[in-house]
């Protein structure tokens, strides 16, 4: 069983901070269990664009108000508290926080926390090495 609290993670390697969002990495694929979990908070009056090109990505807001964008069709969409997306197909997409926009995020498969977003906002596909190979 892991009990891990924000604080923990809080200005770790785990805790990921960029001038347009920061990340609290609280599960990573160094637990074994199949997918990482993590909550990230995206600035109000920024704007992200993001393409999971090999990981499934679950966006499910519980605070604040963004713009998403579909990058691939040109699709807009209000996300508010409550409201969840699935980067079921990668879709290659924009986030535009009208305010603080907090959100708790699913990554499959999962992320090392080593991961650096490319010049296209991809995150490369890092494995995390298993001590007893």
């Amino acid at each position: 069983m892991i009990v891990r609290s924000l604080d923990e993670v809080n200005d770790t390697d785990a805790d990921i901070k960029t001038e347009n969002w920061r990340s609290r990495r609280i599960v990573l694929a160094k637990e074994k269990v199949g997918f990482s979990f993590h909550e990230t908070v995206l600035y109000a009056g920024t704007e992200s664009t993001f393409w999971y090109a090999n990981h499934i990505e679950l966006v499910h807001c519980i605070e604040g108000e963004a713009e998403l964008t579909n990058e691939e069709t040109g699709e807009k969409h209000i996300i508010t508290p409550g409201t969840l997306y699935l980067l079921n197909g990668h879709e290659k997409h924009t986030v535009r926080p009208k305010t603080d926009f907090r959100v708790l995020c699913v990554f499959n498969p999962p992320v090392t926390g080593r991961e650096v977003h490319d010049e296209n906002g991809v995150y490369p596909l890092v494995v995390e090495e298993d001590a007893n190979a």
